[in-house]
């Protein structure tokens, strides 16, 4: 495991508590865009989406969330969901809603993998 070397147990672990909490609500996100619940169709009007695109961009959504939950992918996987985020933050502004929920999932995602993941450390020193 080469994202656990030169990191304590704590750190790895707090890392991984981080990284889940944003994947529970882009999980929860996805399953709303397949089952598409009562007066889902009145939000996609609003965001100027219909249920047919919506319910690949939960599968794309769905992809992006494993491929950052597994270690040998997360590094992907995070570069694939900020992406993500940048496309759910366009939608948003170009509506006029806000878009705090989706720059603070960005944010948490890379924090967590910054906890748990060496190469990412490596690469974003913050000495």
């Amino acid at each position: 495991m080469e994202e656990q070397q030169n990191v304590s147990k704590g750190m790895f672990w707090a890392g991984w508590v981080i990284s889940v909490l944003p994947c529970l609500l882009l999980l929860m996100s996805a399953t709303m865009k397949f089952i598409q619940p009562a007066g889902f169709d009145e939000g996609l009007k609003h965001m100027g989406w219909d249920a047919n695109t919506i319910f690949y961009i939960g599968i794309v959504e769905i992809v992006c969330t494993i491929l950052y939950l597994i270690p040998r992918t997360a590094v992907l996987g995070a570069i694939l969901l900020t992406g993500y985020m940048g496309g759910a933050i366009a939608t948003h502004v170009r509506v006029g809603d806000a878009v705090f929920i989706q720059v603070l999932l960005g944010i948490v995602i890379w924090a967590g993998l910054y906890l748990r993941d060496a190469r990412v450390r490596r690469l974003i020193p913050f000495n």
